[in-house]
């Protein structure tokens, strides 16, 4: 007889100040087939207390994943992608930028900063919403996310 097992909801931190492609994103989330707690920090100093669990992110969880857009007020993700990948407790969290820019600078700056990947955002909601549930598809089916 099979015993039931808990399975695990995949913990995603999404980094976005627009709330419309916050909401974009739930909403790609949630025909999802795998079970997520979508997260979300509307500027890079929220994200980094959420990862460090300071102030009112004390009990937040550590996310497997974080989806980061670049061009965020107080702290931009170049400055957030940055301490992630120096932190060595932060560090392994896969890093996907996904972002409204094409600039091949933010492309090498990102990778320069070890992001795992870089997506552009698709203006087209049919588009953004195929580009996150391949992003759910590879990161959360096939890849081996490590353990916290």
């Amino acid at each position: 007889m099979n015993t039931p097992t808990a399975i695990m909801p995949i913990e995603v931190l999404l980094v976005e100040d627009n709330p419309g492609d916050a909401q974009l994103t739930r909403i790609a989330l949630e025909d999802s087939k795998i079970a997520v707690n979508l997260n979300v920090v509307e500027d890079g100093v929220e994200a980094m207390a959420f990862l460090r669990k300071q102030g009112n992110y004390a009990k937040a969880p550590h996310p497997d994943i974080v989806l980061l857009d670049l061009n965020l007020p107080k702290k931009d993700g170049r400055e957030v992608l940055a301490e992630i990948k120096a932190d060595h407790r932060l560090r392994r969290i896969p890093v996907v930028v996904l972002t409204t820019s094409q600039s091949e600078e933010d492309i090498l700056k990102a990778y320069n900063l070890s992001a795992n990947c870089f997506i552009t955002k698709p203006v087209d909601f049919d588009q953004f919403v195929k580009i996150v549930q391949s992003i759910e598809n590879f990161w959360f089916a096939i890849v081996k996310l490590p353990p916290e």
